[in-house]
């Protein structure tokens, strides 16, 4: 191993008569040029050649053995260029490769997905393009695969379903999928890749048990998350932001016990923010900004730990955190007072009809009482009864007073 050394200029060709070279590791120096192509007949003998970090250039090695046991490729971090050779394909034991932050192009590599042991692909930062979504004639593709970070690049079409749906790793982790027999603790060991974890980009320099990462961000995918992602209950790292993807947030993702980071931000998706992700009890980083959520953000569990820039530019969304309040929350209050102005409008003419009628009615008892037997008042006495009535009653009064009470 002579990784992170201060060689420069460029291999000699003659390191290529090595041949009984198992491991390969001049990673993270200042060689320049191209990477020899006797490179490829080595594979015969090589288990890993890792020539990450470093500045070379130029075209893959396309002589790779048809008895190829490479099992982890790293080319990650440096200026080659052009198609991942077709030769590549006879390299059926590898369990890791990394060419990111490099310039290939090209479309997705379909062949390795026959790959039985392969765990980690990493693609970022190059110029694939092309739909990931065509017919496969693999009916298991990828099934060991727990790390494929393909973000940056320049894909189109939907999420490959097909490929979410075999992803036996992530659907269900165990310890004998993960750890494996000592040779492939080894792999684990000496693997070194970079990726990006909850917003921020990481050196990993081993697989740690366990580990399991989707990062489809920057590119050009669209439609809608599809709710088989759901099934990926043993998925720790979810990226997919920055693509075109529309529709609803899968109540689905609720599912994915482990999830630890999920990053949907700079999308078109819209609707509410499914309440069932706040069962996601181990979800330490969240992004949701820059789409067109609306709603009341749920504020349970660990969503209760998320602030406000998990939520920027979502212009529908309201509550806690933002500063925008939901309409829901003074509604209460607003019904409310108009209940108790409608109870007192409505209450106070039902009372005073009832006061009404029942004063009225006392009244006017009691004025009928008195003006039939003292005949007075006059004018209501000859309006309902006549003036003759009057005069009768007026004499009578006078036959029954005193002499006395005459003379007055």
């Amino acid at each position: 191993m002579l990784s992170y050394n201060q060689f420069n200029g460029k291999l000699p060709s003659s390191i290529c008569n090595l041949t009984r070279v198992k491991y390969f590791f001049l990673s993270n120096t200042n060689l320049v040029e191209t990477i020899p192509m006797c490179f490829g007949n080595m594979s015969k003998s090589l288990d890993f050649l890792h020539l990450n970090g470093n500045r070379f250039r130029g075209p893959i090695p396309s002589t790779f053995s048809k008895e190829c046991s490479l099992r982890s490729i790293n080319f990650n971090g440096n200026k080659l260029e052009g198609k991942l050779p077709e030769s590549l394909a006879n390299c059926s034991s590898l369990e890791g490769l990394d060419i990111g932050n490099n310039r290939i192009h090209g479309n997705f590599p379909y062949w390795m997905e026959a790959f039985p042991q392969l765990r980690v692909l990493v693609l970022r930062s190059n110029k694939f393009d092309g739909n990931m979504s065509p017919s496969s004639l693999t009916n298991h593709p990828f099934p060991m695969l727990q790390v494929l970070d393909i973000s940056g690049n320049a894909f189109v079409g939907s999420v490959p379903e097909r490929y979410i749906n075999n992803f036996n790793i992530m659907i269900n982790t165990t310890k004998d999928n993960i750890i494996g027999n000592s040779i492939e603790n080894f792999f684990r060991i000496l693997l070194e890749m970079r990726v990006t974890l909850k917003g921020q980009h990481q050196l990993l320099e081993r697989l740690l048990e366990g580990f399991t990462l989707i990062d489809f961000s920057s590119n050009r995918f669209s439609g809608s998350i599809p709710c088989s992602i759901g099934n990926l209950q043993s998925l720790r790292y979810l990226n997919l932001s920055h693509n075109n993807f529309i529709g609803n947030i899968p109540s689905s993702l609720a599912n994915i016990s482990t999830l630890e980071s999920l990053d949907l931000s700079s999308n078109s998706m819209d609707g509410v923010i499914p309440s069932e992700l706040t069962g996601l009890t181990f979800l330490t980083k969240l992004n949701l900004s820059m789409n067109d959520l609306v709603g009341e953000v749920p504020r349970s569990n660990q969503f209760s730990t998320f602030e406000n820039d998990s939520y920027v530019e979502n212009f529908g969304l309201c509550g806690v955190p933002l500063t925008r309040k939901c309409k829901e929350e003074t509604r209460p209050i607003e019904k409310e007072d108009d209940e108790d102005e409608d109870e007192f409008i409505d209450g106070f003419g039902w009372k005073s009809v009832v006061m009404g009628y029942g004063c009225g009615s006392i009244v006017g008892i009691g004025i009928g009482c008195r003006v039939p037997r003292y005949g007075k008042p006059r004018w209501l006495v000859e309006f309902f009864f006549g003036v003759e009535y009057y005069k009768k009653k007026k004499k009578r009064r006078q036959s029954k007073a005193t002499p006395t009470q005459r003379r007055r």
